[in-house]
């Protein structure tokens, strides 16, 4: 790769940022589409003073990750309408000056989840585990951009779960609720769902063994979706296909969310094979 004075310049901010992959998986994107742009990974304390040099010097998008996906919102010129739903971004982009906040994560997570086959029409019950920023991310999104019929969000904290199903009812006509996640409101809540969503860190390396839920309440026809990617198949999406439910991935979620990424980055359609490859490549080596 060539770098000159017109190379496109991108970026992930973070802190802290070393274990990303970010920059992997778009350089590669980059490399695919033979296109002039790099991607770099900065570890910042002050987003404000990382956005204040992206317009000083021009560079055209940053993906956001945490501690300041909240903060960076407040950046941005304009937003885009799901990303102010939700209340945080994780990407930038800069065009000619004016800076435009999206967030790709429940995007992610909804691309992945049709590219599987699922659809979520209207009748569709929903059940999201968790309330946190991933949660967030595709509660919203899928009260944005579907219309699915109920959404039942399950946590452990109970001001986020209130504030969560409250914020999330004023944006969609399907039923919301929000209560605290014990083995009743669980057991309840998936009698009629059709997608489940774990949005937890339940079963993320290095907690392999452990679930959010027991494995005799997945039960087929249930579409299981767990955010977690590391490992690919959690103990949740491999008890959920024991039980003959579809799965997918939150490989899936992390994919897609860099595809839509860089295709606001770029205006280009995402070589989506060459940036799977890079993730599938690397988990395997954990």
């Amino acid at each position: 790769m060539d770098i000159g004075p017109k190379t496109q310049v991108c970026a992930v901010l973070g802190k802290p940022i070393g274990h990303s992959l970010s920059p992997a998986i778009h350089n590669a994107a980059f490399r695919a589409k033979k296109l002039d742009f790099v991607y770099v990974a900065f570890e910042v304390d002050r987003v404000d003073w990382a956005v204040q040099g992206m317009r000083g010097l021009g560079i055209r998008g940053f993906s956001i990750t945490i501690p300041h996906k909240v903060t960076a919102l407040a950046l941005a010129d304009e937003l885009d309408p799901v990303a102010a739903i939700i209340g945080s971004i994780n990407t930038l982009v800069n065009t000619d000056g004016a800076l435009k906040g999206y967030n790709t994560d429940g995007v992610g997570a909804l691309r992945g989840i049709e590219s599987a086959g699922v659809k979520l029409s209207g009748g569709t019950h929903v059940t999201i585990l968790g309330s946190g920023g991933a949660a967030r991310s595709i509660a919203c999104t899928l009260a944005a951009k579907t219309d699915i019929s109920k959404l039942n969000i399950l946590g452990i904290v109970e001001t986020e779960v209130k504030d969560l199903s409250a914020h999330v009812a004023k944006q969609t006509s399907a039923r919301v609720s929000g209560e605290m996640l014990t083995d009743e409101t669980l057991r309840a809540a998936l009698e009629n769902t059709r997608l489940l969503v774990n949005a937890t860190p339940v079963g993320m390396h290095p907690h392999v063994d452990e679930t959010p839920v027991p494995g005799n309440l997945l039960v087929s026809p249930m579409v299981v979706f767990d955010a977690v990617y590391n490992p690919m198949e959690t103990r949740l999406l491999r008890e959920a296909r024991q039980n003959r439910c579809r799965v997918i991935s939150g490989v899936e979620m992390f994919i897609h969310q860099a595809v839509a990424q860089f295709e606001l980055f770029t205006g280009q359609t995402a070589p989506e094979n060459a940036m799977r490859k890079v993730v599938i490549d690397y988990l395997k080596k954990r």
